[in-house]
């Protein structure tokens, strides 16, 4: 089953370790040993981690003689930013309209 970009991306971000990966990449460029130094889990184990990651377009990894840096690549997350983007403008302009709403019931003196 195929999913789609957006699904693949939230599908990506729903694991925490996936996320303090790419937390981590927010600093800059790493190796795949230094990605896994924090977890509690095998160089195998974080690379599927990496492999959701990658298939999601969330990372890069390059290759520079041993070296195989991994790199954060922004454009799904702007695509995820964009779509809950989309829900925060409906939430706020509701949230606006009921707090005018509200403003409109309150009494015009104190209340004893």
């Amino acid at each position: 089953m195929s999913q789609d970009r957006l699904s693949q991306t939230l599908n990506a971000l729903a694991d925490p370790t996936r996320r303090a990966i790419l937390a981590r990449l927010s600093l800059g460029e790493t190796s795949v040993s230094e990605l896994a130094e924090p977890f509690d889990m095998s160089l195998p184990a974080v690379s599927k981690h990496l492999k959701v990651l990658e298939k999601a377009g969330l990372i890069s990894r390059g290759r520079e003689a041993q070296w195989r840096p991994c790199k954060l690549e922004p454009e799904p997350l702007k695509e995820v930013d964009a779509w809950i983007g989309e829900y925060r403008k409906m939430w706020e302009a509701r949230l606006d309209r009921l707090d005018a709403y509200l403003k409109t019931l309150k009494p015009d003196g104190p209340t004893n």
